[in-house]
């Protein structure tokens, strides 16, 4: 069963400062009996092994079989492909920051104003999407994908209200998905990788844009 992508928020009351977001995984996992989870869990860390051996331009559905001392056939059949694989070992990670955000405290949880809520997040993504650039970049196979699994959708819910609760200034959700766009991992890697920006310099044009939206800190 596919898992239901997390709703569009409507506008908050002006005084809310917690969100009713949940957690979401970044691909679109099954309900899995318990037998065939825990395949999963050993596909998972046979493929977990080989990424941090090999990297992830070396890791193969065939690879992740030998390793879990299984057929190749069960991985497809779990996976069904390598993007599906490589898009499933990101969902631990995915959801350390999403507690972060959801759950966490100040200056990124639900504590914490949404103003300064809204700046936190931006660098703390390009940190995060730093640590498995090679990850996330190996799973972009499908650009069109990237708008659609539930962990996007719930960054973009989460940005949207935010930018609803902190009254900034146009369409909040065009205005997300511009805010998102200038911190996506294939820009940030281009920027720090290839032009030599420094990533603090990344952190203060997220800023700008803030603030040029009417969303000081």
């Amino acid at each position: 069963m596919t898992a239901p992508l997390p709703p569009m928020p409507g506008p908050p009351d002006p005084g809310e400062t917690r969100t009713s977001l949940t957690l979401a995984p970044v691909g679109e996992p099954e309900l899995l009996r318990a037998d065939a989870a825990r395949n999963r869990a050993l596909l998972l860390e046979a493929a977990s092994r080989l990424l941090a051996d090999c990297g992830a331009a070396d890791l193969t559905m065939e690879s992740v079989a030998s390793a879990a001392g299984v057929g190749k056939g069960t991985v497809f059949r779990r996976f069904k492909d390598r993007t599906g694989l490589l898009i499933a070992l990101l969902d631990h990670r995915e959801a350390l920051l999403q507690a972060a955000f959801l759950s966490g405290p100040p200056p990124m949880g639900p504590d914490a104003p949404a103003a300064e809520r809204l700046h936190a997040f931006g660098p703390a993504v390009m940190r995060h999407e730093h640590d498995h650039h090679e990850l996330i970049l190996a799973s972009r196979t499908d650009p069109l994908r990237t708008y659609t699994v539930p962990a996007q959708s719930l960054r973009l819910s989460h940005v949207t209200l935010l930018l609803r609760q902190a009254r900034a200034a146009g369409d909040p959700e065009l205005l997300a998905h511009t805010l998102l766009g200038s911190i996506d991992a294939p820009l940030v890697h281009h920027l720090t990788c290839e032009r030599g920006m420094p990533p603090d310099r990344l952190d203060q044009a997220w800023h700008d844009l803030l603030t040029r939206y009417g969303v000081e800190r």
